[in-house]
């Protein structure tokens, strides 16, 4: 028996994250679903099916470290322990300039654009340390190279899941899992030529079906 491969994706989504799933999903991947809100999960996975693509999800706030954690590891105990490719695509969006932002709103922020990706990264790094194989995948943005007052908040967590990506293909150099993050520098809408979900869905296929994995960084 063939075992499909399987791709978590946090912050699932009706743009970047369902185009994702969408490109892996062809590829024969099961997609693993991960939100808050439960009748868009629903939602999604029916029209997965409709395209011929298994899924599944779980409910969890990517910014709750308990919930996120619990959530990934009911996939992994359904899956063997195998997950072969993470997309983290969570992000607290706000328009706020950085002087008129609170001290708890910047933290709770910063619990979803970045805390949440190293719970999730952390609750995967093992299992693929030891198959020697995997993708680890972020969503950047362009806010993480011209950091905007007016998106203080974002731009910061922008930033730091740059500086993450970066970490981690370190951390990884030596192994055969590859650690990626595709910069996205534009506003993205269905109707952009370049900036739309598809093509960027494009980039993470690229990083994660490369012969080794000399490309870490997509600036797109």
């Amino acid at each position: 028996m063939i075992m499909k491969k399987l791709m978590v994706i946090v912050g699932m989504g009706g743009g970047i994250s369902y185009a994702t799933a969408l490109r892996f999903g062809h590829e024969g991947f099961t997609i693993a679903m991960i939100s808050r809100n439960e009748q868009k999960l629903k939602t999604y996975q029916e029209m997965l099916d409709n395209d011929g693509i298994e899924s599944e999800y779980r409910v969890a706030d990517a910014g709750n470290h308990s919930e996120l954690l619990e959530a990934i590891s009911s996939i992994q105990s359904e899956h063997t322990g195998i997950i072969d490719v993470l997309l983290y695509n969570a992000a607290a969006a706000r328009q706020k300039h950085i002087l008129e932002e609170t001290f708890e709103q910047i933290i709770d922020d910063f619990k979803v654009n970045v805390g949440g990706a190293i719970t999730a990264v952390r609750a995967v790094i093992g299992p693929m340390r030891k198959n020697n194989s995997g993708t680890i995948l972020f969503t950047g943005g362009g806010l993480a190279l011209q950091p905007m007052p007016n998106y203080g908040s974002l731009s910061i967590g922008k930033s730091a899941i740059l500086s993450l990506s970066r970490q981690i293909s370190t951390e990884l150099k030596d192994t055969n899992v590859k650690v990626g993050t595709v910069v996205v520098r534009g506003y993205v809408t269905a109707e952009h030529v370049k900036y739309n979900p598809t093509s960027i869905a494009e980039e993470f296929w690229y990083i994660h079906h490369q012969a080794g994995k000399e490309l870490s960084e997509i600036v797109y």
